[in-house]
């Protein structure tokens, strides 16, 4: 079986499963030869240049398997008969700890502070807290859930939205009809929804309109759910403030309005990239070949949208 992979230590953790050829590409150099004969791809964690050319050439494509969580460039253009798992699980951890890290930077002042020290300044003011704060999920899933378990300690009311609503163990996740009567209510918006149709543009105007004045904006999920120019007006004249792991376009070019923003946290796309989520990565694609050679049911097969 003919597997294409995006890097040495993938290929490595197959290595020992019986009748496995792996060709290393990471989207930056020329193609391995025998794109014709690949069964499995598992693509680089940034798309390669052309997802959609390179999916039509691979004649014998029985299974994409991402290291992501989003399967957007993939999806799409997937040929037919081909299974699409993605990551699920596998930067739970590193996601939910940036959300954490990132609205508590932006509430307690820390790149305000950053820049005094920087200037020898001694700025002492006092500043919000997230104890007694709300804080809305926009798109409860695995990594709302981790966000959710990591927040049990900071004295906080979790209000969880998803998709459809339903009951868990740990209370009411609410539907996303329900979302523009939550909104006013939250002192903490978290974004975790994929980037689908759906999603795309979701948090314009309107929706930030109504969230209540000092509120912030964190953006784990997509930069396209997020309609920049929308933030960036509502940056400027003070009433949100924000943290955003994910831009549109990314990387955010020199001299882009959210870079002077006031109120903003940004930082290059790095939530789920730690060592956990390698180590994370590494045992679910070694278990997911094993599965697909044996002919069992994989994880995380992608049936629908999302």
């Amino acid at each position: 079986m003919k597997i294409w992979v995006p890097s040495g230590e993938v290929a490595e953790v197959l290595s020992d499963l019986p009748g496995v050829q792996c060709s290393v590409y990471d989207g930056t150099g020329p193609e391995p030869a025998g794109i014709e004969d690949v069964e499995v791809w598992i693509p680089p964690l940034v798309p390669v240049p052309d997802v959609p050319g390179t999916l039509a050439r691979m004649g014998s494509l029985r299974l994409v398997q991402t290291v992501t969580a989003g399967v957007d460039p993939y999806r799409p253009h997937l040929p037919e008969g081909t299974v699409l798992c993605n990551a699920r699980g596998v930067h739970d951890a590193g996601t939910a700890e940036w959300a954490v890290g990132a609205m508590i930077a932006v509430i307690r002042e820390f790149p305000g502070f950053t820049d005094a020290q920087r200037e020898g300044e001694w700025t002492y003011h006092h500043t919000g807290a997230l104890a007694d704060s709300t804080v809305l999920i926009v798109g409860y899933g695995s990594i709302g859930a981790a966000l959710e378990r990591r927040l049990d300690g900071f004295e906080v009311e979790v209000v969880r939205v998803a998709r459809r609503a339903r009951e868990e163990e740990r209370g009411r996740v609410h539907g996303m009809d329900e979302l523009s009567a939550l909104l006013p209510g939250a002192d903490v918006v978290v974004l975790l929804v994929p980037a689908t149709p759906a999603t795309a543009g979701m948090v314009d105007a309107a929706f930030l309109a109504r969230m209540k004045d000092g509120a912030v904006l964190v953006n784990a999920a997509r930069g396209g759910v997020v309609d920049t120019d929308a933030l960036v007006a509502e940056l400027k004249g003070g009433r949100l403030r924000a943290a955003l792991d994910v831009t549109v376009p990314e990387p955010l070019p020199e001299g882009h309005p959210l870079w002077s923003a006031p109120g903003v946290l940004i930082t290059p796309h790095v939530a789920g990239s730690t060592p956990a989520s390698g180590r994370r990565m590494l045992r679910l694609m070694r278990s997911q070949m094993a599965r697909h050679l044996a002919g069992e049911p994989l994880d995380n097969v992608i049936t629908d949208a999302y």
